[in-house]
């Protein structure tokens, strides 16, 4: 499926996730884990960026980093080449050791960095690596121990987390922890992490849509004040136009693309309208307002139309995939 360029600029918070190839193991043992970590510390000096939280998993680890001199993508390519080189001399192996592409979700930092630093550091329990939070207190290979002052890790800015719970460094420290206790009875937080979720959205209370782009957590305004600068203006843009768009969801269903664009209540176009309103706001990053323009529809048109058009793509992942097929052809 096309995707969104990257929000590759410094200076925002960015929770990035990196998985292997095939979802298999990219830590060994603790010897690729030190690796790694001994590359991730040298290059936080070097590029003078800022990591809010870390979590090595087995089959994939989580950072909240926040580059201030460099792209995202130079520091990750940089990480990932060196470490992957590493790893398979080790092992012993050669070939990809990541997946193609990681997920970088930019974070509105006052209204998510703590729900992220909670998140990400939870995850050793979720997964099972250690039993209890009285263990992963002390677990090496999280910043968790780190905020706690069990461990040493360079480069983590323990004092940016720290001093939102109190001035006193014990007394953050115990209500740090206490914060992530809490947390756990939570389980998954999905709204949190994944592709095309309505991350921006929280809880409606009315029929119009916040603006949305799947690579942002963050409220409306938030998204709405990145695409307004004019140094992200390019690299907003979609690859998918909304012409495309139509295009490939008429074609899907049988349908001629400009009576698509008309106002009718037959079940076919009212249904490609919806299908159409859904991907753009929700995977293609456009506004409401412009795809409610390209449609001639109003605001509150446009949100009952992606809600339709969002309840039959789940129910028939077939015509998601020959859509997507479509536009990419």
């Amino acid at each position: 499926m096309p995707r969104l360029a990257r929000l590759d600029i410094a200076g925002l918070l960015q929770h990035v996730i990196v998985r292997g190839i095939e979802r298999r193991d990219i830590f060994n043992d603790d010897y690729d884990r030190q690796q790694f970590l001994d590359r991730f510390t040298k290059l936080l000096s070097e590029t003078g960026s800022r990591c809010y939280a870390w979590a090595l998993l087995s089959n994939h680890f989580h950072l909240l980093l926040m580059p201030t001199s460099t792209t995202l993508s130079s520091f990750m390519r940089r990480l990932l080449t060196g470490y992957a080189v590493s790893f398979n001399r080790h092992n012993k192996r050669s070939g990809h050791l990541f997946q193609n592409r990681y997920k970088s979700i930019v974070c509105e930092e006052e209204s998510y960095l703590l729900e992220l630093v909670r998140y990400i550091h939870l995850n050793p329990l979720r997964a099972g690596l250690v039993k209890s939070l009285e263990e992963l207190d002390h677990y090496p290979w999280s910043g968790h121990a780190v905020l706690l002052g069990n461990r040493n890790f360079g480069g983590q800015e323990t004092h940016v987390v720290l001093e939102r719970f109190g001035q006193k460094l014990t007394s953050a420290q115990r209500k740090y922890r206490q914060f992530v206790f809490d947390g756990v009875k939570e389980g998954r937080r999905d709204d949190l992490v994944g592709g095309g979720l309505k991350r921006s959205q929280g809880e409606r209370q009315s029929n119009e849509y916040e603006s949305f782009d799947a690579r942002i957590l963050g409220s409306g305004d938030f998204v709405d004040g990145l695409k307004q600068e004019e140094m992200l203006r390019d690299k907003m843009k979609s690859p998918v136009t909304i012409a495309r768009l139509v295009a490939a969801v008429a074609n899907t269903l049988g349908l001629v693309p400009d009576t698509v664009r008309k106002p009718s209540k037959s079940r076919m176009p009212a249904l490609a309208r919806g299908i159409i309103c859904h991907l753009a706001i929700f995977e293609f990053g456009y506004s409401g307002s412009e795809v409610g323009k390209y449609l001639y529809l109003g605001s509150s048109g446009v949100s009952l139309a992606a809600k339709r058009g969002e309840k039959f793509l789940n129910a028939d992942a077939v015509i998601m995939k020959q859509i997507m097929d479509a536009i990419e052809k």
